[in-house]
């Protein structure tokens, strides 16, 4: 048979039809999803309300160790967490409680209030025993001393700015060491409970410092709560000026009024 040769007129519409088609079977390329979000820190807020980033890590300690809370946070006015009271926008504490704790970290700014927390589980953990044949004292080297020798020798006192009740950052690391010597001292007289006395300089009247010293009688008994005190053994009381332990007028007297003292109760 015979093959009529097509006109060049009518082969590129054809032509046409042919790309076309070929166009229509190709697979446009889907997306590839997104990566997965990292979920160690979750910010909040939204419509203007300040943003918080607030964690702790390692989530899981075992009963005497310690952990980092951290927290980042913007847009605020005032930043504040439940058991340190006011804090900076960004920060780390290290804490180390004697049970499971949640924490809890309030923003406030110009929009609104946000809030987060973030919990603590403490595992109790399994105490080493003593030596066979050792009675616990044998290798204590505060064995015979009284409780009032032990708080006397081993705590030391928490000082504070002029008209403040924030725990500073000498009086953090202070009481950090007196807590660790606090619990010694508990297991070796369970039945103790201890007194965190208020103190203040002399300027002022006498019922602003008395409040004044519960503030920080309070805020010293938290902070040591926090670092594994049970809560329970510890009693707080403000004498505001009237037990001063330095009587000069000056700034160095004053400064070493500024305190929290730590007694056994009677």
């Amino acid at each position: 048979m015979m093959f009529k040769r097509m006109k060049p007129a009518a082969f590129w519409p054809l032509l046409g039809v042919v790309v076309i088609a070929a166009g229509c079977g190709h697979k446009t390329p889907i997306p590839a999803p997104p990566g997965p979000v990292s979920p160690s820190t979750t910010p909040t807020g939204g419509n203007g309300k300040p943003a918080i980033e607030f964690t702790v890590e390692p989530a899981t300690i075992d009963r005497g160790n310690s952990a980092t809370l951290k927290w980042s946070v913007s847009g605020a006015n005032y930043i504040s967490i439940d058991v340190f009271g006011a804090v900076q926008a960004t920060g780390s504490r290290n804490v180390s409680p004697y049970d499971t704790i949640t924490y809890h970290l309030k923003a406030e700014g110009t929009a609104g209030t946000s809030t987060a927390e973030t919990t603590l589980t403490v595992n109790p953990g399994n105490p080493a025993a003593p030596p066979p044949g050792d009675n616990g004292a044998g290798n204590n080297p505060n064995a015979g001393l009284s409780l009032n020798d032990r708080i006397s020798r081993q705590i030391q006192d928490a000082f504070f700015a002029y008209d403040q009740y924030d725990i500073s950052g000498e009086a953090q690391a202070t009481l950090t060491r007196d807590a660790t010597a606090i619990k010694s001292i508990l297991q070796d007289f369970p039945s103790a409970t201890l007194i965190v006395e208020g103190h203040c300089d002399e300027r002022g009247s006498a019922e602003y410092n008395l409040g004044l010293g519960d503030r920080r009688a309070s805020a010293t008994k938290d902070f040591l709560v926090q670092l594994g005190v049970p809560a329970g053994k510890l009693r707080t009381v403000s004498y505001g000026k009237e037990r001063p332990q330095c009587t000069d007028a000056t700034e160095d007297c004053y400064a070493k009024n500024r305190r929290a003292h730590i007694t056994a109760a009677p």
